[in-house]
């Protein structure tokens, strides 16, 4: 028996319970793998207060890092002892050991310690689509990111800028404005009392932009799309601040024949050979120390329902990892 992180129904954080759970010996195709360290990801809170559903009782996490303990049949290219991580595949990364399938592990570097691979994962290779995949951010771009001094958004303003472009996030605050602007963004608007659509007009002299990489959701979608300039893509890839709702896709057309996007980590990663490329090309921006991971906060797994409260109230920056 492990102990893991469950939940039998949906709510708040107080749902989450430590439980002893069995993990069995791996089958064809499938790791045993020994959980290190865990990542927290904002998608985690939407799968527990059931904003996106999944069958109960359930395990939460998408993200972890660890050493594999036993292999199952017909695994040929991963072997005990060995360290791997994963972002995606069945739930259930809140926990202290389990099974997996081989073919969504990744073999870690030496130079990349286990809590980074954990932190880094699911936001880094969420990063790595939306500036490699859903817009090629290309040199003289400018480009917006919401939620700048959060862990997709810090790993977003460092690769981009490395890429050439300029900068533009949004943040909370005056001290996540500052961790912005020390992890390459350019031009970091606090929301709370700047209007970052006049913002933008203003940073691009009325030019707009041809990308908005926005996770944020309803308070930022409308306002998202008046930053964009005549035919921008507007990759709408999170709702931290809840469902968007039903769009008039018109809306389109009158402000500038524009692209909208929802795209997904999942769908970018299906195939093996994209999760290899997504996690390869991320560990050599880390390795290159173009892109550093701010593990800005750790706790232990059991607190769990702790670091959902905190990510929640806005009071983390960075990324966020249990230790096990």
């Amino acid at each position: 028996m492990v102990q893991a992180i469950r939940f039998a129904k949906t709510g708040g954080p107080e749902v989450l319970e430590w439980q002893a759970v069995e993990v069995g010996k791996p089958g064809p195709g499938q790791v045993r793998v020994r959980h290190t360290a865990v990542g927290l990801n904002y998608i985690d809170t939407y799968q527990r207060s059931g904003l996106y559903p999944m069958p109960l009782p359930s395990g939460l996490g998408s993200e972890a890092a660890g050493i594999i303990e036993e292999v199952g049949p017909g695994v040929a290219d991963l072997k005990p002892g060995q360290r791997v991580a994963y972002a995606g595949g069945p739930l259930g990364a809140y926990s202290e050991a389990r099974v997996m399938p081989a073919d969504r592990l990744v073999p870690v570097p030496d130079e990349i310690s286990d809590q980074q691979a954990a932190a880094m994962m699911l936001k880094g290779m969420t990063a790595w689509y939306l500036v490699r995949r859903t817009y090629p951010v290309k040199r003289g771009d400018t480009i917006l990111i919401h939620a700048a001094a959060g862990g997709v958004g810090l790993i977003v303003c460092q690769w981009a800028k490395h890429l050439g472009a300029t900068v533009i996030g949004t943040v909370g605050s005056d001290d996540k404005a500052a961790l912005a602007k020390a992890n390459g963004c350019d031009h970091p608007i606090v929301y709370t009392r700047e209007d970052f659509v006049a913002r933008v007009n203003e940073i691009t002299a009325g030019a707009k932009l041809p990308v908005v990489y926005d996770s944020v959701g309803k308070d930022t979608f409308y306002k998202s799309l008046d930053c964009l300039a005549p035919l921008g893509l507007m990759a709408s890839f999170g709702q931290s601040s809840g469902a968007i709702g039903a769009v008039d896709i018109g809306i389109l057309a009158g402000k500038g024949s524009l692209f909208l996007t929802r795209p997904t980590l999942n769908t970018y990663t299906a195939k093996r050979e994209d999760l290899l490329t997504a996690a390869n090309d991320l560990f050599d921006v880390v390795k290159r120390g173009i892109v550093k991971v701010a593990i800005n906060q750790t706790y232990p797994l059991r607190e769990a329902a702790q670091a959902h409260r905190d990510l929640q109230a806005r009071k983390t920056t960075g990324s966020t990892v249990f230790t096990v």
